[in-house]
């Protein structure tokens, strides 16, 4: 299976000379970042509908091999009742995300922190998901930030759907690291300024043998876990440096790059 790291986004000031060229023009950086990187999280999804031919463009300049991730419209996840949530959710999957074709990789639906895990609320979302639109295959992801989703309950209903968790982790979120997909998504937050890469070496070392180790569907000993354990089966892997000390993030992606 693979392994996919990258960053969200490919739009940011402060990336231009650390990571961007100098000169290099605006039009070109995703471009250039996909030329140094895997994949990308496309996070402008998150807060508006996007075009179809946005999508096709961003297609069309990255290469062959490269995988975006998507975020999930905010005005799906941020409902205090979910069974609301299918004229969003439907919206969104007909905006155009299938014009990436075989460069779509995972849905990230982001809940806010202040969520809570309800079975049957979840159980509707889940039931909301299609395996597929326009012909084109559809991986879901729910990254979620309360501390009640840490438990079997939750895990076993994400199971159920085929549905993966996002292990968001060096934050204050909780770490939730059981696989219940056939791919992994891993957010890593903890870039800081103290280190070119923004992570030491070690931390750089200890993320790209968690990567491989879940690559191989087991979960490394140093995550947390809430469900029962499954036969280790091949895993594709997602890993974004997102968010931490941002200017460092492509270098730390990089690296991780290197290391797996």
């Amino acid at each position: 299976m693979t392994i996919y790291v990258g960053i969200g986004g490919w739009t940011y000031e402060e990336w231009r000379g650390p990571f961007y060229p100098e000169g290099l023009a605006q039009k070109r950086e995703l471009e250039y970042a996909s030329s140094k990187l895997t994949s990308i999280e496309i996070n402008g999804t998150y807060y508006g509908a996007q075009k179809p031919a946005s999508f096709q463009k961003w297609r069309a300049e990255t290469p062959d091999n490269f995988v975006f991730a998507v975020k999930g419209t905010r005005y799906a996840t941020n409902r205090k009742n979910l069974a609301e949530s299918k004229d969003s959710v439907d919206r969104f999957l007909s905006s155009g995300i299938s014009e990436l074709k075989e460069k779509l990789g995972p849905i990230n639906w982001q809940f806010m922190a202040t969520k809570k895990f309800d079975p049957a609320d979840f159980e509707t979302f889940f039931k909301l998901l299609p395996p597929e639109v326009d012909g084109v295959r559809l991986r879901h992801a729910v990254e979620v930030r309360h501390p009640s989703f840490g438990c079997k309950e939750f895990i076993d209903l994400a199971r159920h759907y085929g549905v993966a968790i996002i292990t968001g982790a060096d934050s204050e979120f909780p770490v939730i690291a059981d696989l219940t997909a056939d791919f992994a998504y891993v957010r890593i937050m903890g870039t800081t300024d103290q280190h070119d890469k923004g992570y030491s070496e070690q931390a750089l070392d200890e993320w790209a043998y968690r990567a491989r180790t879940l690559s191989e569907g087991q979960v490394p000993n140093d995550l947390d876990t809430f469900g029962a354990k499954q036969p280790p089966r091949p895993h594709d892997v997602y890993l974004y440096v997102i968010s931490g000390y941002k200017t460092r993030n492509p270098a730390a992606a990089m690296a991780l790059i290197e290391r797996v």
